[in-house]
């Protein structure tokens, strides 16, 4: 009863509670663990980040509770086609991240045009009422000379930004 608690506990606290996937902390714990995996075995991993475009105006035209089902349908359409080693994490407000292990640059940029596509193809709704959704990726893989996890989040984060600025509805792949 007590390891079962204790697995409780932890899941609660690992878990983002409106949309039932990974939370920031969880992220935080496998992209060190992913990190030291690629520095160990000389392997590679991508990350993507997103975030869902317009998010405000979902929220200021149908209301926050609009907002909060529109998260809860994106997580449960990505968690259904992903790999078992990704790790697909809610890191705050609208954005989310995503760990793909022994995926190159290649194989992750393949992806992050699937999830723009899958995103954009999905029917989401509120209350009856269709809502357009799209998200915006940045992609960065591992680099040997990275210094820490902060490095590959600081790529696939200013890809995300610039695939805003240029466009939305697209992925932006970062090149060393």
């Amino acid at each position: 009863v007590e390891v079962e608690y204790h697995e409780e506990i932890y899941r609660l606290m690992t878990t983002d509670g409106l949309t039932q996937l990974n939370n920031k902390r969880y992220f935080d714990e496998m992209l060190d663990r992913e990190v030291a995996r690629a520095k160990r075995y000389k392997r590679s991993f991508s990350l993507l980040v997103f975030d869902i475009d317009h998010f405000k105006k979902i929220n200021d035209r149908f209301g926050h509770l609009a907002g909060d089902t529109i998260l809860r349908q994106l997580g449960a359409v990505l968690l259904g086609r992903l790999r078992v080693n990704d790790v697909l994490a809610r890191i705050g407000g609208e954005e989310f991240a995503l760990i793909t292990p022994e995926v190159g640059v290649d194989g992750a940029k393949e992806l992050a045009g699937k999830i723009n596509r899958l995103i954009s193809d999905t029917r989401f709704d509120f209350d009856g009422t269709r809502v357009d959704v799209t998200v915006s990726v940045g992609v960065a893989e591992w680099q040997a000379h990275y210094e820490d996890p902060s490095d590959v989040y600081k790529a696939a984060d200013e890809k995300m930004y610039e695939a805003k600025r240029t466009g939305r509805g697209r992925s932006v792949l970062f090149t060393s």
